[in-house]
């Protein structure tokens, strides 16, 4: 994104690109309505996203695993939730196999990235991106859309991590090591705790975190859109 969010809003940069990108599931996926950071969170349509990749550094590293599940009407629609493979063009490195479980034999077998990220971007389209620090999926995301379609992915996103820093900061609380993992932040909330590194799992993870966040938030007041997104 560089120094264009400084510049431009995000509907700005979003017209920008739809002058630029050709026919395409990118192109698609930007033809659809943004919603806007002056909404009521509650009518804003979310897709809790996670992904389980090579390694962390998104310039270098692959996209594995995909799995997400919509937030609607203040619910997760387990049944419109959906989990894939993307085959990798190397072998998986072993620091990273052993901490999602995937290995080279079944990544191999899935289909590679070019030919199921329509189906996310498509799954995307007029929802707010969700993740539990969420620049991973982001910065993983619009690495792949340049790569594949020669322009980057931008979108409004709610990240459950910076959430729970603003929580912290907002009662005055230290922060310490591993307060912030996905599942320390659920248990604060009293939600159960799950399986960690399943794309799915996570993605369902995140978006029962949110829903806990929001609604503890709304004793106050119910927030807008851009009072919960990092990105708007």
């Amino acid at each position: 994104m560089s120094i264009w969010k400084y510049l431009f809003n995000l509907s700005e940069r979003r017209n920008w690109y739809l002058m630029k990108i050709p026919e395409g599931p990118l192109r698609d996926y930007y033809e659809s309505t943004f919603p806007t950071p002056d909404t009521d969170w509650r009518q804003v349509d979310y897709l809790a996203l996670d992904f389980e990749t090579t390694g962390l550094d998104h310039a270098k590293e692959e996209i594995l695993s995909i799995g997400y599940a919509p937030v609607k009407g203040q619910s997760i629609r387990l049944s419109e939730a959906d989990y894939y493979l993307a085959r990798p063009s190397r072998d998986i490195p072993e620091a990273s196999a052993v901490v999602h479980g995937i290995l080279d034999d079944r990544a191999f077998s899935a289909r590679p990235l070019e030919e199921v990220l329509p189906r996310l971007l498509h799954a995307l389209s007029g929802k707010v991106m969700l993740a539990h620090h969420a620049a991973i999926e982001y910065n993983f995301l619009s690495n792949a859309c340049k790569r594949i379609y020669g322009y980057p992915f931008i979108g409004p996103v709610v990240d459950t991590l910076a959430l729970e820093v603003r929580a912290f900061r907002s009662q005055d609380k230290p922060i310490r090591s591993g307060d912030l993992r996905l599942a320390a932040a659920r248990i604060r909330y009293g939600l159960p705790r799950y399986p960690a590194h399943n794309a799915l799992i996570d993605a369902i993870a995140a978006g029962e975190l949110f829903l806990a966040q929001a609604a503890y938030r709304r004793g106050k007041r119910a927030p807008m859109l851009k009072d919960l997104t990092v990105i708007t």
